[in-house]
C-alpha cells in the first residue's frame, strides 16, 4: 500500500485525489495548502485524518513520509516543491504542467529524479482522452495512408501549447523532433499561473522521421478544431468547432466519417493517469506521462520562443537555462517596457 501525499488542494489536486481514492494500491495521507481551509475540505472528502492537514509541505514531507506526491500548484512553486519531494526519499510524483517557468528548471527537475531513481509523470492526461487515442490508432492502423502533419490550435503556447505539443509527439508514437521554427508577437498582458504568455504565436515542427507539425496560438488562429492529423490518404479532426469529438476522411469513404469509440478505454482522463502511474510504479514500466516526454514538449515550448529571439532555425537539443519569452519581456525587445 502507497502512502499518498498532495500538494496543493484546489481544482486540480481534488482531480488528483478522485485518481488515488481509484485505486487499492494506495491510500492518501496527507493533503498541503498554504490556503488550509482547502486541505481541510479535501480531508473531509477522502477521509483524510486530521493529523494528516497541513498548511507548509515541508512538514508534511517530513512527518507523513508519503511514497508518491502529487504537485499541484502554480508553476512557478514546481522546482522547489518537487526537489524537496525528491530529497525527502519519494517513490514518485505526479505534477501538473507546464513543467516550469524556463527550460533550465525543467531540464533540473527531470534529472534530480533521474539521479534519485524518482518516478516523476506530467499531467498530459489527454493522453487518455477517448477521441485523442482513436485519432492516435487511425493515424498508424492505415486509415490516412502515412502520417504527414499534425496541427494544432490553442490561445497559448506555454500553459495550452505544452498539451498539443505533447499531443504532437503522442500521435508520431514520441519520435524525436529534429527543428523548430517559431515566432511570437506580444501586445497585451495575458498569464497562467502569473507567468508571463505571448499575445500570438507560431511554431513549425519537423520530426526525425519526416512528420511535421504546426501550432497556431491567439486570439484568432482559424484551426476550426483542437487537433488536425493529415496524411497522405486522408485526414483526422479532433474537436471540431460545433461539431464531433473526432471525425475522419479518407479513401473510399464518402465525406467526413464518425468513428466509433467502442474499442479504446473510457473515463475520467486525470484519474486515468494516475491509475497509470501507480500501475507503473509497481511494474517499473514507463508512465504513458513520463517525465521524459514531457520534457520532449516542453523543449518545443521555449525552442519556439527561442526561434523567435534569434530570428532563425533552432536544432535540437536546445542548449539554453532562460525562457527566451521572458528575458525578451525583462530586456524589453518586447512587452510592456519595449523600448521603440
Amino acid at each position: 500500500m502507497f502512502k499518498v501525499g498532495i500538494i496543493g488542494c484546489g481544482g486540480r489536486g481534488r482531480s488528483h485525489a478522485q485518481g488515488y481514492t481509484a485505486s487499492k494500491d494506495v491510500k492518501i495521507v496527507a493533503c498541503a495548502d498554504p490556503k488550509k481551509e482547502n486541505a481541510v475540505e479535501m480531508a473531509k472528502v477522502h477521509n483524510i485524518p486530521e493529523s494528516g492537514i497541513y498548511s507548509d509541505y515541508k512538514e508534511m514531507l517530513a512527518k507523513e513520509k508519503p511514497d508518491i506526491v502529487s504537485v499541484c500548484v502554480w508553476t512557478g512553486l514546481h522546482y522547489d516543491i518537487i526537489i524537496d519531494a525528491v530529497n525527502a526519499g519519494v517513490k514518485a510524483i505526479h505534477a501538473e504542467k507546464p513543467m516550469a517557468p524556463t527550460w533550465g528548471e525543467s531540464k533540473r527537475i527531470y534529472q534530480a529524479c533521474v539521479d534519485k531513481g524518482v518516478v516523476i509523470t506530467f499531467c498530459h492526461q489527454r493522453r487518455f482522452g477517448a477521441p485523442f487515442v482513436k485519432a492516435k490508432q487511425l493515424a498508424n492502423d492505415g486509415t490516412i495512408g502515412q502520417l504527414h502533419r499534425v496541427e494544432g490550435y490553442c490561445p497559448n503556447l506555454f500553459d495550452w501549447g505544452t498539451h498539443w505539443f505533447d499531443m504532437f509527439h503522442f500521435y508520431n508514437n514520441d519520435e524525436p523532433a529534429e527543428w523548430v521554427m517559431g515566432q511570437i508577437n506580444w501586445e497585451e498582458e495575458r498569464t497562467a499561473f502569473a507567468i508571463q504568455l505571448e499575445t500570438d504565436g507560431l511554431s513549425y515542427v519537423k520530426w526525425k522521421n519526416n512528420v511535421y507539425g504546426l501550432l497556431v496560438t491567439g486570439r484568432s488562429t482559424g484551426g476550426g478544431c483542437n487537433n488536425r492529423l493529415i496524411g497522405t490518404k486522408g485526414m483526422i479532426e479532433v474537436y471540431v468547432n460545433n461539431g464531433p469529438a473526432i471525425r475522419v476522411m479518407h479513401e473510399g469513404a464518402a465525406g467526413w466519417q464518425i468513428p466509433s469509440l467502442d474499442d479504446v478505454p473510457k473515463g475520467d482522463d486525470t484519474v486515468l493517469s494516475v491509475l497509470n502511474l501507480i500501475d507503473c510504479l509497481k511494474t517499473g514500466k514507463e508512465p504513458e506521462l513520463s517525465g521524459r516526454k514531457a520534457l520532449q514538449a516542453t523543449e518545443l515550448i521555449f525552442a519556439s520562443y527561442e526561434s523567435s529571439r534569434r530570428r532563425a532555425r533552432i536544432y535540437l537539443p536546445l542548449n539554453i537555462e532562460d525562457s527566451p519569452l521572458l528575458s525578451m519581456m525583462e530586456e524589453g525587445v518586447i512587452g510592456p517596457k519595449r523600448k521603440d
